[in-house]
């Protein structure tokens, strides 16, 4: 094969399915990686579906697979991931109900969720966090709750859908530079209500509702579980609202001037 060959094998794009097995992933453990940054996607096929550069293919085998290690096992163990309190709460060995407290009160994040058939949600964690957790901060996992633990199960908070909401928002904005998909991002965690008064321009809301993100991997499509799922994806409380307003208001204001060098409005 000749250089030229060589680099045009390597510009070849291949869908998400391919991808995943030249990688030795199952396609759940590929789409993980996908959502942690691990893979990147190259340009979307005209269907809209994601594809995959033998590049790109090339550089996470290396960096993730490095000689005399064994096989994908490295990635697998990074994209790991372990659903509900009980099987999380074996990972960092404590007991189920010390594991909620610790979620709820936002020192874990999850990665994912999924509803299972009683419509209730079930958090998803990265095993290889949840590990890491355990090492770095073991007094935390004996012992009494400290006091701000307490006062956070006494006013029944849960933390999980914001700290979810938090990372997923993160790993959409570093997967783009363009502004208006951006803005998209954080427009699309706020509550309708909220958006119309933080853009009261509807050909602005048109915009952004074209760049909107899809559901996260795992979302739903039976109607049932989906209208469980899809309050997680938007934000709920005053200062997280507030927040996503604030960030969105700035994110805006570098759309708009992009647009007024241009001459169009939404991505260039």
């Amino acid at each position: 094969m000749t250089q030229m060959d060589t680099v045009a094998a390597r510009d070849v794009l291949v869908g998400s399915a391919r991808a995943a097995g030249e990688l030795g992933l199952s396609r759940a453990e590929f789409a993980r990686a996908v959502q942690l940054g691990i893979v990147r996607a190259g340009p979307s096929a005209r269907s809209g579906a994601a594809r995959f550069a033998r590049a790109e293919l090339d550089r996470v085998r290396s960096a993730e697979c490095p000689p005399g290690t064994a096989g994908a096992e490295a990635l697998r163990e990074r994209v790991e991931t372990v659903a509900g309190a009980a099987a999380a709460a074996r990972v960092l060995g404590v007991g189920p109900s010390r594991f909620t407290r610790l979620a709820r009160c936002g020192h874990l994040t999850p990665v994912g969720y999924r509803i299972n058939r009683y419509r209730a949600v079930v958090w998803l964690y990265l095993a290889a966090e949840l590990r890491e957790f355990a090492g770095r901060e073991p007094a935390v996992l004996r012992g009494s709750a400290p006091q701000g633990d307490r006062e956070l199960m006494a006013a029944n908070a849960d933390l999980r859908p914001r700290k979810w909401r938090g990372r997923h928002v993160g790993l959409l904005l570093r997967r783009t530079a363009d502004p208006w998909a951006r803005a998209a991002v954080l427009a699309a965690v706020l509550p309708q209500g909220e958006l119309r008064a933080a853009v009261p321009e509807r050909a602005e809301r048109l915009v952004l509702a074209a760049l909107a993100p899809p559901p996260p991997y795992g979302h739903p499509q039976v109607p049932a579980a989906a209208a469980v799922a899809s309050p997680l994806l938007k934000a709920d409380q005053p200062e997280e609202i507030h927040w996503y307003r604030t960030s969105l208001d700035f994110a805006l204001t570098g759309a708009r001037g992009q647009s007024n060098a241009t001459g169009e409005r939404g991505p260039t």
